[in-house]
């Protein structure tokens, strides 16, 4: 292995050659404190940055063991060395001159979320940091004596300031370990007390701006109503009171932009952890919670829609039902019906991004509309058996429509951000005379077939066999798009490129004709959870900027594939 004062050397001797002659720099150094790893070199200055690493042995780095004992220890503490190292480098990156990433450092960048990422990953004996690179240029000649300073001065200064325990703030470190332990506490607790949700007293739930996902300044805290308040103990030793909400079926009414779809977006949120200081940090949700929403024009492949829709014209089949262009209420009919394949035991509605035929079907539409005449049976008639029957609850914003008054277990009014219990005034209302729905429930809520993905799915070879990235909402399969804007609860692109070299192994490794589709995903989330994210990586060191996504948003991606053959 060679030393820093050989990096700095060859670099300075590359002052002025021909970019592609820093591909020289490849390999590894031992600088004073820790070891660089050059994985991988651009070819040229408007090529993806250079991906290096940085090899801290964890003496050196000095961070207690008892605060990266377990996995989530481990989670949090790499989360929070990635936000310091972004912030150390940012002052770093503003000096720099040069356009685009030209002379600049860069690291996966975190939101309000914690999640597992590969851009710091805390091992045995030693902590890897994993960040990029944009080499030196002045056109397409290198900067030599601009990239040996980077390496020699802006690199060690970073890690004795980001990545050493003693420069770090070492409190806020510890807060961010033990909050991310409350936080799993809470969510262990939901089961045990029979609840999908919990909302801390005096949490912030509305956000900054539409472009922000940073707490609104002065915003109404939460409280919640007196008969759901929950008391728990926290291992941290503190107390935390708030709205535990059942399992069953609860609406939240309210009129128009009065807080109703912010809470229900805390809690598609609360399916991940928080950082301090978001607002929503003690908002916990079921870990396999799913937003359920219409998708217009999605692809489907052989699913199972016939507890909601059946009898169509034409005698087309709804047990096995495809489509390339689906219609509001047919992609939400499947989008329930994947989520409860892919094992959610909760799912979240809002109806302002929901199929009205979906949802309800009123008295007076009942009587001029024979059941037999239409085709679609909306979810009124399968919200109470999907909990009766799979023990799924449903969390629904509704501001319409008093349809699901009668079936509900909790109706919850926000008014102006002030939420309140308004269960047994809705039933009233429901029950009166000339507003009651004709009872047209069912006992049962249908079938869960089990879909078998067929290899020739994932049959492609040489550049259609390639996975690419854009941004959040979009990953490129070859040339076939797999749209995946309509998982609202993605909250950041590097788990979409998890998703992207998840589905790269699952067709390498993994699909074999025999498993289903949550089989097959439930063995990659093994072998990720036994070897680490890394491991699906197909590159070697430095894998790339990558975050776990959850399974239910990992199988519904799989299920916006085009190209996706199920097994007859």
């Amino acid at each position: 292995m060679k030393n820093a004062t050989a990096l700095g050397q060859t670099l300075n001797a590359l002052d002025g050659q021909k970019y592609g002659a820093y591909k020289r720099i490849k390999g590894s150094y031992q600088f004073a404190q820790y070891q660089l790893a050059v994985d991988h070199v651009q070819v040229d200055p408007y090529a993806p940055p250079s991906k290096m690493r940085i090899i801290l042995n964890r003496k050196t780095a000095g961070i207690p063991d008892e605060l990266l004992d377990t996995k989530d220890k481990r989670i949090a503490v790499a989360d929070f060395l990635t936000r310091a190292f972004w912030n150390k480098i940012q002052a770093t990156n503003k000096k720099v001159k040069d356009s685009g990433t030209n002379g600049k450092v860069l690291i996966d960048r975190c939101g309000q979320e914690i999640l597992e990422r590969t851009s710091v990953v805390v091992n045995v004996d030693d902590i890897e940091v994993r960040f990029e690179v944009g080499l030196p240029a002045a056109g397409r000649k290198i900067k030599g004596k601009s990239a040996s300073y980077l390496f020699k001065t802006v690199l060690p200064e970073v890690v004795e300031q980001a990545l050493l325990y003693r420069n770090l703030d070492q409190k806020a470190l510890k807060e961010q370990v033990t909050l991310m332990l409350d936080q799993s506490f809470i969510r262990s607790e939901l089961d045990q007390r029979g609840l999908v949700g919990f909302v801390a007293n005096g949490a912030i739930l509305p956000r900054k701006s539409g472009v922000s996902d940073k707490p609104l300044e002065k915003a109404v805290s939460f409280a919640s109503p007196k008969n759901f308040e929950t008391q728990i103990e926290l291992p941290s030793g503190r107390t935390v009171i708030g709205m535990g909400i059942p399992g069953g079926i609860t609406l939240i009414v309210g009129g128009g932009y009065h807080g109703k779809s912010t809470l229900l977006q805390a809690l598609e949120r609360g399916v991940y952890h928080h950082i301090a200081g978001d607002g929503r940090e003690l908002v916990v949700t079921r870990q396999d919670a799913v937003k359920i929403r219409a998708e217009d024009g999605r692809n489907i492949e052989k699913v199972n829609i016939s507890p909601f829709i059946n009898h169509l014209p034409g005698g087309k089949d709804t047990m096995r039902f495809s489509t390339e262009n689906a219609s509001g209420s047919t992609s939400q009919a499947a989008n329930v019906m994947e989520a409860l394949e892919a094992d959610t035991s909760l799912l979240l509605i809002d109806e302002d991004t929901s199929a009205t035929n979906f949802m309800i079907r009123d008295g007076r539409m009942q009587k001029l509309i024979a059941p037999d005449k239409e085709p679609i049976t909306p979810f009124t008639n399968k919200i109470k058996p999907l909990y009766e029957t799979l023990d799924v609850s449903t969390i629904l914003i509704v501001g319409g429509s008093g349809d699901y008054f009668e079936v509900a277990d909790q109706i919850l009014m926000m008014d102006e951000y002030q939420l309140k219990d308004v269960t047994e005034t809705a039933k009233t209302v429901a029950n009166t005379e000339g507003y009651r729905r004709e009872d047209v429930s069912h006992d049962q809520f249908g079938d869960i077939p089990a879909r078998i993905p067929l290899k020739k799915s994932f049959a492609k070879s040489g550049k259609e066999s390639r996975l690419k990235v854009k941004g959040r909402d979009t990953i490129l399969y070859g040339r076939e798009p797999i749209d995946i804007s309509g998982l609202e609860q993605l909250v950041d692109d590097s788990q979409t490129n998890g998703i992207a070299v998840m589905i790269d192994f699952l067709q390498k490794q993994i699909v074999d004709e025999k498993d289903t589709l949550e089989q097959a995903a439930d063995k990659l989330y093994k072998y990720i959870e036994e070897n680490g994210l890394d491991a699906i990586s197909p590159y070697t060191g430095h894998p790339g900027n990558l975050a776990l996504p959850r399974k239910q948003e990992f199988c519904a991606a799989i299920n916006r594939y085009r190209g996706l053959k199920i097994k007859e």
